[in-house]
Protein backbone atom coordinates (compact mmCIF):
# COMPACT_ATOMS: atom_id res chain seq x y z
CA UNK A 1 0.00 0.00 0.00
CA UNK A 2 1.20 3.50 -0.83
CA UNK A 3 2.43 5.50 2.00
CA UNK A 4 1.98 9.63 2.85
CA UNK A 5 4.26 11.67 1.24
CA UNK A 6 5.92 14.67 3.36
CA UNK A 7 8.27 16.96 1.50
CA UNK A 8 9.91 19.72 3.22
CA UNK A 9 11.48 22.31 0.70
CA UNK A 10 14.01 25.14 1.40
CA UNK A 11 15.35 27.36 -0.53
CA UNK A 12 18.60 26.30 -1.98
CA UNK A 13 22.23 26.33 -1.79
CA UNK A 14 25.31 26.22 -4.53
CA UNK A 15 26.74 22.77 -4.47
CA UNK A 16 30.06 23.76 -3.51
CA UNK A 17 31.85 27.42 -2.71
CA UNK A 18 33.65 27.68 -5.95
CA UNK A 19 32.71 30.65 -8.21
CA UNK A 20 31.13 28.61 -10.94
CA UNK A 21 28.86 26.85 -8.90
CA UNK A 22 27.82 29.79 -7.09
CA UNK A 23 27.32 31.74 -10.24
CA UNK A 24 25.24 28.52 -11.72
CA UNK A 25 22.90 28.96 -8.19
CA UNK A 26 22.70 32.42 -8.64
CA UNK A 27 21.71 32.18 -12.01
CA UNK A 28 18.88 29.48 -11.33
CA UNK A 29 17.66 31.78 -8.94
CA UNK A 30 17.78 34.75 -10.05
CA UNK A 31 15.97 33.74 -13.06
CA UNK A 32 13.18 32.61 -11.28
CA UNK A 33 10.36 34.90 -12.65
CA UNK A 34 8.83 34.95 -9.00
CA UNK A 35 12.16 36.33 -7.98
CA UNK A 36 13.34 38.89 -10.43
CA UNK A 37 9.89 39.90 -11.56
CA UNK A 38 10.41 41.82 -14.72
CA UNK A 39 9.94 40.89 -18.51
CA UNK A 40 11.78 37.53 -19.33
CA UNK A 41 14.16 39.47 -21.97
CA UNK A 42 15.06 41.73 -19.72
CA UNK A 43 15.49 39.28 -16.73
CA UNK A 44 17.33 37.51 -18.53
CA UNK A 45 20.06 40.30 -19.91
CA UNK A 46 20.51 41.40 -16.41
CA UNK A 47 21.14 38.04 -14.31
CA UNK A 48 23.40 36.80 -17.00
CA UNK A 49 24.71 40.05 -18.00
CA UNK A 50 25.30 41.61 -14.99
CA UNK A 51 24.61 39.82 -11.40
CA UNK A 52 25.82 36.35 -12.08
CA UNK A 53 29.57 37.46 -13.71
CA UNK A 54 29.92 40.03 -11.05
CA UNK A 55 28.27 38.81 -7.94
CA UNK A 56 29.58 35.51 -8.22
CA UNK A 57 33.32 35.88 -7.28
CA UNK A 58 32.54 38.32 -4.42
CA UNK A 59 29.37 35.76 -3.14
CA UNK A 60 31.90 32.88 -3.79
CA UNK A 61 33.80 34.64 -0.92
CA UNK A 62 30.86 34.77 1.19
CA UNK A 63 30.05 31.41 1.48
CA UNK A 64 33.15 30.42 1.99
CA UNK A 65 33.38 32.12 5.33
CA UNK A 66 30.04 29.95 5.52
CA UNK A 67 30.35 26.78 4.62
CA UNK A 68 31.88 24.35 7.05
CA UNK A 69 33.30 20.28 7.65
CA UNK A 70 29.49 19.74 6.85
CA UNK A 71 28.87 21.89 4.18
CA UNK A 72 26.31 24.58 3.97
CA UNK A 73 24.61 24.78 6.63
CA UNK A 74 21.03 25.17 5.55
CA UNK A 75 21.56 22.08 3.49
CA UNK A 76 22.74 20.17 6.25
CA UNK A 77 20.00 21.27 8.96
CA UNK A 78 16.92 20.85 6.05
CA UNK A 79 18.85 17.53 5.68
CA UNK A 80 18.64 16.98 9.95
CA UNK A 81 15.40 18.10 10.69
CA UNK A 82 13.48 15.38 7.62
CA UNK A 83 15.55 12.45 9.54
CA UNK A 84 14.46 13.85 13.22
CA UNK A 85 11.19 14.37 11.53
CA UNK A 86 10.75 10.53 9.81
CA UNK A 87 11.68 9.35 13.05
CA UNK A 88 8.92 10.80 14.67
CA UNK A 89 6.37 9.88 12.11
CA UNK A 90 5.08 6.65 11.33
CA UNK A 91 5.89 3.72 8.68
CA UNK A 92 2.95 5.00 6.84
CA UNK A 93 4.99 8.41 5.77
CA UNK A 94 7.68 9.16 3.37
CA UNK A 95 9.52 12.43 4.61
CA UNK A 96 11.82 13.86 2.42
CA UNK A 97 13.22 16.86 1.28
CA UNK A 98 14.36 18.83 -1.31
CA UNK A 99 15.52 22.53 -2.25
CA UNK A 100 13.93 25.00 -4.65
CA UNK A 101 17.22 26.01 -6.00
CA UNK A 102 19.94 23.50 -7.08
CA UNK A 103 20.55 20.07 -5.48
CA UNK A 104 18.53 17.05 -4.14
CA UNK A 105 16.21 19.16 -6.55
CA UNK A 106 12.17 19.28 -6.31
CA UNK A 107 12.17 17.02 -9.88
CA UNK A 108 14.41 14.54 -9.11
CA UNK A 109 13.33 14.01 -5.42
CA UNK A 110 9.36 14.26 -6.48
CA UNK A 111 9.87 11.42 -9.09
CA UNK A 112 11.10 9.32 -6.48
CA UNK A 113 8.19 9.63 -4.88
CA UNK A 114 5.84 9.54 -7.08
CA UNK A 115 6.58 5.91 -7.03
CA UNK A 116 5.89 5.41 -2.66
CA UNK A 117 2.75 8.02 -2.02
CA UNK A 118 -0.52 8.20 -2.53
CA UNK A 119 -1.07 11.73 -1.11
CA UNK A 120 1.38 14.37 -0.97
CA UNK A 121 2.17 17.50 1.82
CA UNK A 122 4.52 19.81 0.56
CA UNK A 123 5.92 22.13 3.77
CA UNK A 124 7.94 25.33 2.38
CA UNK A 125 10.30 25.93 5.01
CA UNK A 126 8.99 29.17 4.76
CA UNK A 127 7.16 31.25 8.19
CA UNK A 128 5.98 34.42 6.08
CA UNK A 129 4.27 33.37 2.38
CA UNK A 130 5.61 35.21 -0.17
CA UNK A 131 5.57 34.52 -4.23
CA UNK A 132 9.23 35.10 -4.53
CA UNK A 133 9.78 31.86 -2.07
CA UNK A 134 6.66 29.60 -0.99
CA UNK A 135 4.51 31.39 -4.21
CA UNK A 136 7.53 29.88 -6.29
CA UNK A 137 7.69 26.13 -4.69
CA UNK A 138 4.13 25.74 -4.85
CA UNK A 139 4.13 27.20 -8.73
CA UNK A 140 7.43 24.57 -9.09
CA UNK A 141 5.49 21.55 -7.63
CA UNK A 142 2.51 22.18 -9.61
CA UNK A 143 4.30 22.72 -13.00
CA UNK A 144 6.53 19.24 -12.23
CA UNK A 145 2.96 17.48 -11.01
CA UNK A 146 0.90 18.39 -13.54
CA UNK A 147 2.50 16.25 -16.28
CA UNK A 148 2.33 12.86 -14.15
CA UNK A 149 -0.46 10.33 -15.70
CA UNK A 150 -1.63 10.12 -11.72
CA UNK A 151 -1.43 13.48 -9.96
CA UNK A 152 -2.20 12.22 -6.41
CA UNK A 153 -4.02 14.41 -3.44
CA UNK A 154 -1.68 17.43 -2.78
CA UNK A 155 -1.76 19.79 0.26
CA UNK A 156 0.46 22.85 0.92
CA UNK A 157 1.06 24.81 3.96
CA UNK A 158 1.47 28.07 2.47
CA UNK A 159 3.06 29.72 6.12
CA UNK A 160 2.95 28.84 9.32
CA UNK A 161 3.98 32.16 11.13
CA UNK A 162 1.16 31.81 13.65
CA UNK A 163 1.84 28.69 14.65
CA UNK A 164 2.63 28.26 19.01
CA UNK A 165 5.74 25.77 18.52
CA UNK A 166 7.30 27.93 16.17
CA UNK A 167 7.27 31.12 18.20
CA UNK A 168 8.02 29.35 21.26
CA UNK A 169 11.05 27.79 19.18
CA UNK A 170 12.50 31.03 18.20
CA UNK A 171 12.19 32.89 21.41
CA UNK A 172 13.74 30.25 23.95
CA UNK A 173 16.84 30.64 20.75
CA UNK A 174 16.40 34.51 22.19
CA UNK A 175 16.09 34.04 25.88
CA UNK A 176 19.38 32.29 26.21
CA UNK A 177 21.22 35.36 24.97
CA UNK A 178 19.03 37.64 26.88
CA UNK A 179 19.76 35.78 30.27
CA UNK A 180 23.04 36.42 29.89
CA UNK A 181 23.27 40.01 29.12
CA UNK A 182 20.86 42.86 29.31
CA UNK A 183 20.54 43.89 25.75
CA UNK A 184 19.11 47.76 25.49
CA UNK A 185 17.20 47.23 21.98
CA UNK A 186 15.97 44.06 19.70
CA UNK A 187 16.29 44.20 15.71
CA UNK A 188 14.35 42.10 13.49
CA UNK A 189 15.51 41.96 10.12
CA UNK A 190 14.09 39.91 7.68
CA UNK A 191 14.58 39.26 4.30
CA UNK A 192 13.25 42.05 1.80
CA UNK A 193 11.15 42.24 -1.13
CA UNK A 194 10.82 44.98 -3.45
CA UNK A 195 7.72 47.24 -2.95
CA UNK A 196 5.98 46.42 -5.65
CA UNK A 197 5.77 42.44 -5.12
CA UNK A 198 4.04 43.73 -1.64
CA UNK A 199 1.78 45.24 -4.00
CA UNK A 200 0.79 42.61 -6.46
CA UNK A 201 -0.48 41.01 -3.22
CA UNK A 202 -2.47 43.60 -1.94
CA UNK A 203 -5.72 41.48 -3.81
CA UNK A 204 -7.69 44.81 -4.81
CA UNK A 205 -6.75 46.43 -1.46
CA UNK A 206 -3.67 49.17 -2.06
CA UNK A 207 -1.28 48.65 0.45
CA UNK A 208 -0.03 51.79 1.79
CA UNK A 209 3.20 50.28 3.13
CA UNK A 210 2.47 51.74 6.66
CA UNK A 211 0.58 51.40 9.17
CA UNK A 212 -2.30 48.98 7.67
CA UNK A 213 0.60 46.05 8.77
CA UNK A 214 -0.38 46.99 12.22
CA UNK A 215 -2.28 43.74 12.78
CA UNK A 216 -2.95 40.66 10.42
CA UNK A 217 -5.94 40.26 9.05
CA UNK A 218 -7.93 38.73 6.32
CA UNK A 219 -7.53 41.43 3.95
CA UNK A 220 -3.83 41.55 4.64
CA UNK A 221 -2.84 37.77 5.88
CA UNK A 222 -0.94 37.25 2.76
CA UNK A 223 1.17 39.84 2.27
CA UNK A 224 4.39 39.56 3.81
CA UNK A 225 5.58 42.36 4.84
CA UNK A 226 2.43 42.27 7.36
CA UNK A 227 3.35 38.53 7.86
CA UNK A 228 6.96 39.87 9.12
CA UNK A 229 5.37 42.52 11.98
CA UNK A 230 2.95 39.94 13.01
CA UNK A 231 5.31 37.58 13.81
CA UNK A 232 7.37 40.20 15.56
CA UNK A 233 4.93 41.20 17.50
CA UNK A 234 4.45 37.46 18.77
CA UNK A 235 7.75 36.70 19.64
CA UNK A 236 8.23 40.10 21.16
CA UNK A 237 5.17 39.27 23.46
CA UNK A 238 6.61 35.84 24.30
CA UNK A 239 9.72 37.45 25.62
CA UNK A 240 7.93 40.67 27.19
CA UNK A 241 9.56 43.10 25.14
CA UNK A 242 7.98 46.56 25.00
CA UNK A 243 6.96 48.05 21.65
CA UNK A 244 9.81 50.86 22.10
CA UNK A 245 12.42 48.36 22.76
CA UNK A 246 12.00 46.36 19.40
CA UNK A 247 12.48 47.37 15.55
CA UNK A 248 11.15 45.65 12.78
CA UNK A 249 13.45 46.03 9.51
CA UNK A 250 14.84 44.52 6.06
CA UNK A 251 17.95 43.05 4.63
CA UNK A 252 19.52 41.84 0.96
CA UNK A 253 18.00 44.09 -1.50
CA UNK A 254 19.28 43.98 -4.73
CA UNK A 255 19.28 46.81 -7.68
CA UNK A 256 17.93 50.42 -7.82
CA UNK A 257 13.98 49.69 -6.83
CA UNK A 258 12.81 50.96 -3.79
CA UNK A 259 12.14 47.54 -1.42
CA UNK A 260 10.12 47.36 1.99
CA UNK A 261 11.45 49.70 4.61
CA UNK A 262 13.25 50.48 6.93
CA UNK A 263 16.53 49.26 5.81
CA UNK A 264 18.25 47.09 8.54
CA UNK A 265 21.71 49.49 8.04
CA UNK A 266 19.87 52.23 8.11
CA UNK A 267 18.20 50.96 11.71
CA UNK A 268 21.44 50.27 12.97
CA UNK A 269 23.24 53.26 12.19
CA UNK A 270 20.11 54.93 13.73
CA UNK A 271 20.16 52.89 17.21
CA UNK A 272 23.99 54.25 17.38
CA UNK A 273 23.52 57.60 16.72
CA UNK A 274 20.45 57.47 19.42
CA UNK A 275 23.15 56.17 22.05
CA UNK A 276 22.34 52.27 21.69
CA UNK A 277 25.36 50.54 22.95
CA UNK A 278 23.78 46.88 22.63
CA UNK A 279 21.98 45.33 20.27
CA UNK A 280 20.14 41.29 19.75
CA UNK A 281 19.33 40.45 16.49
CA UNK A 282 16.54 38.34 15.61
CA UNK A 283 16.12 36.60 11.85
CA UNK A 284 12.64 34.77 11.77
CA UNK A 285 12.02 34.82 8.28
CA UNK A 286 14.85 31.79 7.83
CA UNK A 287 15.05 28.59 9.66
CA UNK A 288 17.79 27.54 9.14
CA UNK A 289 21.34 29.42 9.90
CA UNK A 290 22.12 30.70 6.18
CA UNK A 291 24.44 33.27 4.24
CA UNK A 292 21.61 35.77 5.12
CA UNK A 293 21.76 35.37 8.91
CA UNK A 294 25.23 34.29 10.20
CA UNK A 295 26.84 36.28 7.67
CA UNK A 296 25.11 39.38 6.63
CA UNK A 297 23.18 39.45 10.17
CA UNK A 298 26.09 38.16 12.57
CA UNK A 299 29.13 39.64 10.75
CA UNK A 300 28.54 42.06 8.82
CA UNK A 301 25.65 44.17 10.38
CA UNK A 302 27.74 43.62 13.76
CA UNK A 303 30.93 45.28 12.13
CA UNK A 304 28.63 48.07 10.56
CA UNK A 305 27.35 49.01 14.18
CA UNK A 306 30.50 48.99 15.89
CA UNK A 307 31.91 51.14 13.32
CA UNK A 308 28.90 53.58 13.68
CA UNK A 309 29.11 53.25 18.15
CA UNK A 310 28.01 50.72 18.88
CA UNK A 311 29.13 48.16 21.18
CA UNK A 312 27.79 44.79 21.26
CA UNK A 313 25.72 43.49 18.28
CA UNK A 314 24.73 39.27 19.16
CA UNK A 315 22.34 37.02 16.51
CA UNK A 316 19.70 34.49 17.66
CA UNK A 317 20.43 31.28 15.92
CA UNK A 318 17.97 29.97 13.43
CA UNK A 319 15.79 27.26 14.50
CA UNK A 320 18.18 24.90 13.21
CA UNK A 321 17.16 21.61 13.92
CA UNK A 322 15.99 22.41 17.65
CA UNK A 323 13.16 19.73 19.43
CA UNK A 324 10.58 22.19 19.67
CA UNK A 325 11.10 23.06 16.26
CA UNK A 326 10.70 19.23 15.00
CA UNK A 327 7.38 19.23 17.29
CA UNK A 328 6.56 22.19 15.09
CA UNK A 329 6.72 20.01 11.94
CA UNK A 330 5.31 16.93 13.11
CA UNK A 331 2.14 18.98 14.21
CA UNK A 332 2.30 21.03 10.93
CA UNK A 333 2.63 17.47 8.74
CA UNK A 334 0.41 14.90 10.84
Amino acid sequence: MKKKGILLVNLGTPDSTKTADVRKYLREFLLDKRVVDIPAVARWILVNGIIAPFRAPKSAEEYRKLFDERGSPLKYYTEDITNLLRERLSDEYVVKYAMRYQSPSLSSVLEEMRKEVASLHVLPLFPQYASATTGSVIDRVMEITRKWQVIPDIKFTAQFLEEDLFIETIADQGEKLMNAYPYEHYVFSYHGLPERQIRKASYGSQCQLGTCCGKLTEKNRYCYRAQCYETTRLVAKKLNIPEEKYTVCFQSRLGKDPWVKPYTEDVLNDLAEKGVKSVLAFSPAFVSDCLETTIEVGETYQEDFIHAGGEKWDLVPSLNAEDKWIQCLEKLVS
